[in-house]
C-alpha cells in the first residue's frame, strides 16, 4: 500500500442505514432498489451536495457520508429525514424506506476514496442507537452543534458501543412531529390547554429499544407503574394512562405534549433489553421551553421482572419528585409578588425552611402564613410552619410558646393532610420532636410511606425518629433507601442525619464521624450534625480535631449549650449522656 494514498484528518460522519431492509428487499426485490435509487436521485444526493457532503460508500442497505463540519452534517440529516417523511406519504406503509441515522466527530484514516477508523465506526454504532425515521449524534457533535442549530436534543447518557472501549455519550436530535416510523399520522393539533394551577406532568410511552416485540409489554407496565407512583403526589397534577398512550409509536414533540395535554413537564424514555440486563433511561423536559430539567439512566439485571419493575419505578420517582420540587421553586422565585397565590408562596418559603436553622425559618415564616390566609386548609403549608417552629424551638432557645405552635400546626397538617405524603411526614416528625410522641410520629410517618414509597424526605425522618426511639435497624435501613432513592436530593442530609445518630448510639464512633461530615457537605449550615461530629471525635480520643469541630458548631449555633440539648429530652437519658458526655471532653459550654 502507497503512504501516498493514506491519510488521517477529522471528519464529521454520518451513517445511514434502511430499517427492515432484507425484508423489504424480500418482498419485493426490484420495487425496493426503484425506490431508492428515486429516493437517491431527487433527495438525498443533492441534500448532501447542498451540504458541501461527500457520499464515500453505499452499502446496500445503507450509506456513508463524510461533511467538513458537523453542523452541516446534522443540518443535512435532519433535512434528508424530513424529506423521507413527505416522499413516503403516498407509499404503502410496508413497502416504504425508512432511515436510522448516526452522526459523529473524529479521527478517520483515507484510504483512496474511501474511509475507516474509530470516527467511522461510532458513527455507524449510533446510527444503531436511531429510531426508525430518527437520528443519534455523539456527545463531541452535540457539544459543537448545541446553540448552533435550532434542534432539541435528547440526552441518552454514556452508552457502551459494539467494539468501541469507552462509553460514548449519546444525544437523540428531536426531528419535531416525525412519527418514530414515520408511518404514524400526527395528532391534529388541538387548542392549548390551561395549565393547572400546581406542577403538571405527562408520562409518554416508554420506546422499547430491544428490537424484540415482546418486550412491549415490559416498556409500556414500567410506564403505567411511573404514573400511578406519581398519582399518589398530592401537588402534582399526572395525566392518566390512557391519554399519554395515545401518543405511543410516535417521536413526539414536547412542546406539543405539553399544549394538547396542559402539563409543564414531559416524562419520556426508553426500555433497552439485552441478555439478562436490562436499561432503562429516563428524561423530564420543560414543555414551554423544551429544556431538560432532569435525566438519568438505570441498569438491572432481569431475574425477577416484576420486582425490577417496582425497583426502577421507586428509583425513577424518588429522583424525579426533588427535581420536581426545585423547578417548581425556580418558577415560583420568577413570579412578581404580587402575582403570588398560596402554591407560590410555600415554595418561595420551602428552601429557607430546608435549612433547618432558626434564622432562615423566620424569614420563611411570614410567606407560610400568607399561604394559610389564602388557604386555610393547606396541609403542606401547615406542616412547613410546624417544621419552622420545630427549628426555632429546638435550635432558638426552647420556648414553650414555640413548642406549642410547632405542635398545634403540625396536628393541624395531620389532621388536613391524610392523602399529603408530605404533610404527614414532616408533620410526624414535628410530634417526635415536641411531644416526644414516637407512636403518632410513627405512625404519620409510615403512612406517608405508604403514599409516597419513593420519598426519601419521608424516610429520612422516619431514619431520625427511629434512631431517637431505638429502632436501629430500621433507622439505618431506612436512612439508605432515602440515599438509595434520591442521591442528588437537597434534602439527604436528613437520612445522613439519621445514619449518624444511629452509629453513635451504637458506638460506631467512626462511621458516626463520616455520616455526619456528608450531611455538613450537603447542608453545611445545620448546626446538628456537627454536635454528632464533635461528641464522636472525642469519644474516639481526637481531641485537636473535636476542639475545631466544636469552635465550628458555636459558629453555626451561637446559643448552643450541652444543658439545651439535655433539656430537649429527644431520646432516652442514657443516650443523651453519652452525647453530653463527648461535648464535655470537647469544651463545649456547658450553659450560656
Amino acid at each position: 500500500m502507497s503512504r501516498q494514498r493514506v491519510e488521517r484528518r477529522l471528519a464529521a460522519i454520518f451513517a445511514a442505514d434502511i430499517v427492515g431492509y432484507s425484508l423489504l428487499m424480500g418482498q419485493d426485490e426490484a420495487g425496493t432498489l426503484n425506490r431508492l435509487r428515486t429516493h437517491r436521485r431527487e433527495l438525498i444526493d443533492p441534500k448532501v451536495a447542498e451540504h458541501n457532503g461527500r457520499i464515500v460508500k453505499t452499502t446496500g442497505d445503507g450509506l456513508l457520508v463524510e461533511f467538513p463540519s458537523v453542523i452541516e452534517a446534522v443540518a443535512c440529516a435532519v433535512e434528508v429525514q424530513h424529506g423521507m417523511v413527505d416522499a413516503n406519504e403516498a407509499t404503502p406503509a410496508n413497502q416504504r424506506i425508512v432511515f436510522r441515522v448516526g452522526i459523529n466527530l473524529g479521527d478517520v484514516i483515507v484510504e483512496d476514496d474511501d474511509i475507516h477508523g474509530d470516527g467511522v465506526n461510532v458513527a455507524a454504532r449510533l446510527e444503531t442507537l436511531a429510531e426508525p425515521g430518527g437520528i443519534c449524534i455523539s456527545g463531541v457533535v452535540h457539544d459543537q452543534v448545541y446553540g448552533r442549530l435550532e434542534y432539541a436534543y435528547d440526552d441518552m447518557g454514556d452508552q457502551r458501543l459494539k467494539n468501541i472501549a469507552r462509553p460514548v455519550r449519546v444525544y437523540r436530535v428531536r426531528l419535531g412531529g416525525l412519527s418514530a416510523s414515520a408511518t404514524a399520522p400526527a395528532l391534529e393539533r388541538s387548542p392549548a390547554l390551561p395549565l393547572p394551577d400546581k406542577p403538571s406532568i405527562a408520562v409518554l410511552p416508554f420506546q422499547n429499544m430491544s428490537g424484540d416485540p415482546e418486550q412491549e409489554y415490559f416498556a409500556d407496565g414500567m410506564v403505567e407503574e411511573i404514573i400511578t407512583a406519581l398519582s399518589r403526589i398530592r401537588w402534582l397534577f399526572v395525566i392518566a394512562r390512557n391519554s399519554a398512550f395515545t401518543y405511543k409509536g410516535q417521536a413526539t414533540d414536547v412542546k406539543r405534549v405539553g399544549r394538547e395535554l396542559g402539563v409543564r413537564y414531559v416524562l419520556e424514555g426508553s426500555v433497552r433489553k439485552a441478555g439478562n440486563r436490562v436499561r432503562v433511561t429516563a428524561q423530564l423536559i420543560e414543555s414551554v421551553t423544551a429544556a431538560h430539567v432532569w435525566a438519568d439512566r438505570y441498569d438491572r439485571a432481569l431475574d425477577d421482572i416484576f420486582a425490577l419493575q417496582d425497583e426502577l419505578t421507586i428509583s425513577v420517582v424518588g429522583a424525579i419528585e426533588p427535581t420536581l420540587r426545585k423547578a417548581e421553586i425556580e418558577r415560583a422565585q420568577r413570579k412578581r409578588p404580587e402575582n403570588l397565590d398560596a402554591y407560590d408562596l410555600y415554595l418561595r418559603a420551602l428552601p429557607l425552611a430546608s435549612t433547618a436553622m432558626p434564622d432562615d425559618a423566620d424569614k420563611a415564616l411570614p410567606l407560610l402564613e400568607r399561604a394559610v390566609q389564602l388557604e386555610s386548609d393547606y396541609p403542606a403549608a401547615h406542616a412547613m410552619i410546624a417544621w419552622c417552629h420545630e427549628q426555632r424551638y429546638l435550635r432558638g432557645g426552647l420556648s414553650e410558646e414555640v413548642r406549642m405552635a410547632a405542635r398545634r400546626h403540625a396536628r393541624a397538617a395531620i389532621a388536613a393532610g391524610g392523602d399529603d405524603a408530605l404533610a404527614l411526614a414532616i408533620g410526624g416528625f414535628v410530634i417526635g420532636v415536641v411531644e416526644h410522641d414516637f407512636t403518632t410520629a410513627l405512625d404519620a410517618i409510615d403512612r406517608s410511606l405508604v403514599l409516597s414509597p419513593s420519598s426519601a424526605l419521608a424516610f429520612g425522618f422516619s431514619s431520625i425518629i427511629r434512631a431517637w426511639n431505638g429502632d436501629d435497624s430500621i433507622a439505618v435501613a431506612h436512612g439508605e433507601a432515602a440515599i438509595r432513592h434520591s442521591p442528588y436530593d437537597p434534602l439527604i442530609y436528613l437520612p445522613r442525619v439519621g445514619l449518624a445518630y444511629t452509629h453513635f448510639f451504637a458506638g460506631r464512633f467512626e462511621e458516626t464521624v463520616a455520616s455526619a461530615n456528608r450531611a455538613l457537605q450537603a447542608n453545611p449550615r445545620f448546626s446538628v450534625p456537627c454536635y454528632l461530629r464533635t461528641a464522636a471525635l472525642a469519644h474516639l480520643g481526637r481531641g485537636t480535631e473535636a476542639a475545631a469541630s466544636a469552635r465550628h458548631l458555636m459558629e453555626l449555633q451561637p446559643t448552643f449549650t450541652i444543658a439545651s440539648l439535655v433539656e430537649s429530652k429527644f431520646t432516652s437519658d442514657e443516650r443523651i449522656s453519652d452525647l453530653a458526655s463527648g461535648l464535655r471532653k470537647a469544651d463545649v459550654p456547658e450553659r450560656g
